[in-house]
């Protein structure tokens, strides 16, 4: 375009740079100097950038995913030896496809944390990925330290109060200890909402305890206060996510590995745009003002208790059914779920009786061999009654009394003592 005649016409330089693709300084310095400069070509002789070999290349990754970042392309092809500049690369892609995004917002303000102060964390839903990749209910749990930046990310099937926190768990050990305030929005696994007023769970507050930490809970429509662990859902988003969509993960395990990697390599080692240092750099001086790891991991297992009721020996989990020994029917169960590990135990009394592998919801009984045949085994009995014989109780043994031979005297019983001398004790008198 002519940004002149633009001009000319009474366009205003923010509208020209919307339309050009350009921030408006770059359009007030091309206005200044009559236009914008010539196009640089190569020197004679000289090979470009994208040579057509790359061009083919950057036109395949394309073709696989047209969301795809220059800087996720810039990765990929410098694994495969691409030597050009990030801005030759940007320009390509440019000729090829156009400017991909408008300019951020001209205003913000920074919200500055001291080191070892504050933490963030929050969910971020991921299912249309999972559906896609045929990993079911996909959700990323991200957490970033405020001061320097080091983030975590964790996948997990679901967002409930057992898998948040065990993502704070994790969050902890990876960083290395605990800050000393949790903030997050007004999560429905960890409170509840009264009006404006927002009250964590006990559960969530036992879990602060347990750490050394507050909880904290942004405002309704606040989102900026929490911005240190929503922004990188952007680069989450638009990037890694697109990365890995040219080949699929597996499994949800996968993908946390992969996660891991992704953040060590291009995240960790990179400057911040707002510290102007590296999260890695920065994190080695933060963690000694973290408090510490308690001793003994928090059990982040899902525990609720079943009764197992008549007539089939089975208990239900998520709309499943999951059997149990049959003589526990009337008993009251409990069932433990450990996250991340996918099965289901149940215990009675303190003991584990039983652990069955998860099954996706809605499917059919999950049964034990053994429990089904010890059910169908009652199931089949006869039920006639009997009549019972009840025993006796055994005699006492007679145990005669050996006096030995001879003759014994005994005394003669004196009857007088009792009635003054008449020798029987009656009234003589018939009544």
């Amino acid at each position: 375009m002519d940004v002149v005649a633009l001009r000319r016409q009474g366009w205003t330089i923010g509208q020209i740079a919307d339309a050009v693709g350009h921030h408006p300084a770059t359009v007030s310095s091309w206005l200044k100097k009559g236009g914008p400069p010539a196009k640089r070509g190569a020197p004679a002789g000289h090979e470009p950038a994208i040579s057509e070999h790359w061009a083919a290349r950057v036109s395949q990754l394309l073709e696989a995913n047209s969301e795809l970042l220059a800087t996720s392309i810039e990765r990929i092809l410098r694994t495969e030896g691409f030597s050009g500049s990030y801005p030759s690369l940007v320009r390509h892609l440019r000729q090829v496809r156009g400017v991909r995004r408008g300019r951020p917002a001209a205003v913000s303000v920074p919200i500055e944390t001291a080191p070892g102060a504050e933490f963030q964390f929050d969910w971020s839903d991921c299912c249309d990925w999972g559906e896609t990749w045929g990993l079911g209910d996909l959700h990323c749990f991200g957490a970033v330290l405020c001061w320097s930046r080091s983030r975590h990310w964790w996948f997990a099937p679901s967002c409930d109060r057992a898998h948040t926190l065990e993502g704070l768990v994790r969050f902890f050990e990876a960083v290395g200890g605990v800050a000393a305030v949790g903030r997050t929005d007004r999560m429905g696994a960890l409170g509840i909402s009264r009006g404006g007023i927002f009250r964590f769970f006990p559960e969530a507050l036992d879990f602060a305890t347990y750490h050394g930490f507050s909880l904290k809970a942004c405002k309704a429509r606040d989102a900026k206060r929490k911005g240190k662990t929503e922004r990188p859902f952007g680069e989450l988003n638009s990037a890694f996510m697109q990365e890995m969509a040219l080949c699929p993960p597996a499994s949800i395990g996968e993908l946390n590995t992969r996660a891991r990697h992704w953040l060590d390599v291009y995240v960790d080692p990179r400057p911040h745009r707002a510290t102007k240092e590296a999260p890695r750099v920065r994190l080695a001086a933060e963690v000694e003002l973290l408090g510490p790891l308690p001793r003994v991991r928090y059990d982040t297992t899902r525990r609720e208790p079943r009764v197992v009721s008549a007539p089939l020996p089975l208990v239900e989990v998520d709309t499943v059914p999951y059997s149990v020994p049959p003589e526990l029917v009337g008993t009251t169960v409990e069932v433990r779920l450990p996250v991340d590990q996918g099965i289901v135990e149940v215990r009675h009394r303190g003991q584990v009786i039983v652990t069955h592998r998860i099954a996706p919801a809605g499917s059919p009984a999950v049964w034990d061999p053994a429990h089904r045949a010890a059910a169908e085994a009652i199931a089949l009995a006869p039920h006639r009654r009997h009549p019972v014989a009840v025993p006796e109780p055994p005699a006492s043994p007679v145990v005669p009394l050996d006096l030995g031979p001879g003759d014994y005297d005994v005394e003669e019983v004196d009857l007088g003592r009792y009635d003054g001398g008449t020798g029987c004790g009656c009234t003589g008198t018939g009544r």
